[in-house]
Parts: structure tokens; C-alpha cells; sequence
């Protein structure tokens, strides 16, 4: 199996080159993408594949420059482009083109513009299409024991159409548009892990953002898409659960929890058992809690700036 060092970890999740620090690398790839737009916004709002480009029916609602690679989106208010959009995608889902698409959720993501108005909402399932900025929550439920923390972790199930099998946080999700960070942390702290809504409330502590570039490959959703761009934007959450309390999967998608040690977790770490955003999601956690320092980790100014990334886009 391999084996991971922490700075690997990071960089197989935050995969799009830096301006910065490959400015021909990032030129070169962002030269090759459409640029997604909506009526009214002059802004670059994600980045789409020409492979998608090419393969998407666009009804006469978009406007689509080859010559200025550029895919426009018609509609002079949000709902009138959510209506185009969700009728495209809709068409695209009944056509069974893109595989991606045969894990429509029917939940929603928005789309922000640079003032952080909701610009336009799309199927979740389609958002990496458009390589729109994706949002979520994760938290990490530990336990406090003699010999340590311990945190408790999910194995995803195996008909999951993303990273089916792999080892993920405690909690995790996207939020659906309309919903802010703490009410999505409580909803699916209750459907993913049967912790009551009560104590999430009381005792859910928010750390943070983490962010991040990735680009898909096979191990997201074997036999689909791969190169779909994917920015996200995570908060985060800890939360401290009782010795006597055992998180149980309510939803299924978790075949079962497992209460480990950090020696364990971070050898599951190395070793790429976890969902790769999971594993940026942890050392957030162990550097928040002073288990990865400057003293031990040689990457640990990389690893900490990578874990907080700028996005290219207008966010919330």
C-alpha cells in the first residue's frame, strides 16, 4: 500500500496548479478551460472541460463562444436561470450521457457572485461540470481518554458512488443552498451518525475553513468522469462526544463506526484509506490540537497555508 507523508496527503487534494509557484503550469491549464458565466456578472464563476463543452446539449437559454471559450449563462434573474439551467441539466440526465450524473441528488448548490448574492442554483451531482466553488461541513467526533484522544470514523459504504469503501470523517456534507454551515452540521450529524440535534446544538464547536483545488480522478467515482475541476470550501466543526455514546450510520450511507486511536488514524492516513478531502480535514484537526507541530512536521508551513487556499472564483 502507499505510504502518504502529510504534505502528500495535502497535495492529492489540492491538485490545480498555484499561479504563483507554476505560473506556466497555470497558465497553460486555465488557457485550456471554458470560462463559466451568467448574464449580468462579468466575474469568472468556474471552469468547465471542453470535453464537456463538446458533449453537453446547450439549448438556445446559453450562449456558447468557442473562439472566447466562454459558456454563458441566459436570465435576467436568478429563478429564470435557475429554470434554464435545471431544464438543461434535466435533459442531460434523461440522455444518461455523463455517468456523473447518475447521482442526482435533487439538492442544490449556489452559485455566488462577488457581491455573495445566490446567482444561480445548480443539481449538485452536475456542479463539478461547471467547476463551480462547492461548499460542505465536516466535524471530527473524539472522545477524551486516559490513553489519548481517540476520534470516531466512518467507513463509507460500498455502493457509495464516490469513493466507495474509503474511511471518511465523522460527519460530513454539502450544503444545500438555503442552508447555512450550523444547520447542515446538525442535519447530518443526525442522519449520518444518530447524533441527537440537542447536543450537536450545545456542544458543536466551529474551527474554522478549510479549502482546496482538486481535479477528480478514478478513485472519486470508479468508471466516471475523470479531470472534472472541484474548489471547495469546507467549514468545520469538533466536537467532543460522551465515553458511553456510539455513533450508528441512520442514513446507510456508512456501514460502521469505529473509535480509534491518532497512531491509527494517521497510519489509515498514510496508508490512503481515507476519502482525500477527509484526510486535509484531520490534519486540520491535529494541527488545531497540537499534535502535528513545526517541531515534527518539516512541511508544516506548506501544509498549514495549502489547508486555507485562496479559490479563483467569487465565494460566499
Amino acid at each position: 500500500m502507499p505510504t502518504y507523508s502529510n504534505l502528500d496527503l495535502v497535495k492529492q487534494c489540492d491538485r490545480f496548479p498555484y499561479p504563483q509557484e507554476e505560473p506556466e503550469a497555470y497558465a497553460q491549464k486555465v488557457a485550456g478551460y471554458y470560462k463559466f458565466h451568467v448574464e449580468s456578472c462579468d466575474s469568472v464563476l468556474g471552469f468547465i472541460l471542453p470535453a464537456t463543452v463538446k458533449e453537453l446539449q446547450w439549448p438556445d437559454v446559453w450562449k456558447v463562444d468557442h473562439d472566447r471559450k466562454t459558456v454563458l449563462l441566459r436570465g435576467r434573474t436568478r429563478e429564470e436561470r435557475d429554470e434554464n439551467v435545471a431544464t438543461t441539466l434535466a435533459a442531460e440526465r434523461e440522455r444518461a450521457h455523463f455517468k456523473i450524473l447518475s447521482g442526482w441528488r435533487n439538492e442544490l448548490y449556489p452559485v455566488y457572485g462577488p457581491d455573495r448574492s445566490i446567482l444561480v442554483n445548480i443539481e449538485r451531482a452536475a456542479s463539478v461540470l461547471f467547476g463551480i466553488v462547492t461548499y460542505g461541513i465536516h466535524m471530527t467526533g473524539y472522545v477524551k481518554t486516559d490513553d489519548g484522544l481517540k476520534i470516531w470514523v466512518p467507513r463509507r459504504a460500498k455502493n457509495k458512488q464516490t469513493y466507495p469503501g474509503m474511511l471518511d470523517n465523522t460527519v460530513g456534507g454539502g450544503i444545500a443552498s438555503g442552508e447555512t454551515p450550523f444547520e447542515t452540521i446538525v442535519r447530518e450529524a443526525s442522519e449520518e451518525a444518530s447524533l441527537p440535534g440537542e447536543y450537536v446544538v450545545k456542544n458543536a464547536k466551529s474551527c474554522g475553513t478549510i479549502s482546496y483545488f482538486d481535479i477528480r480522478d478514478e478513485r472519486v467515482a470508479p468508471g466516471g468522469e475523470v479531470g472534472l475541476l472541484q474548489p471547495e470550501c469546507m467549514y468545520v466543526y469538533d466536537l467532543e462526544v460522551p465515553a458511553d455514546f456510539v455513533p450508528r450510520p441512520d442514513d446507510m450511507e456508512a456501514e460502521d463506526f469505529r473509535l480509534l486511536s491518532i497512531p491509527e488514524v494517521q497510519a489509515a492516513m498514510a496508508n490512503g484509506e481515507f476519502k482525500t478531502n477527509c484526510a486535509l480535514m484531520l490534519l486540520d484537526f491535529f494541527i488545531r490540537h497540537g499534535i502535528v507541530t513545526p517541531e515534527g512536521e518539516k512541511d508544516y508551513i506548506e501544509i498549514v497555508s495549502r489547508l486555507h487556499r485562496k479559490l479563483e472564483f467569487p465565494g460566499a
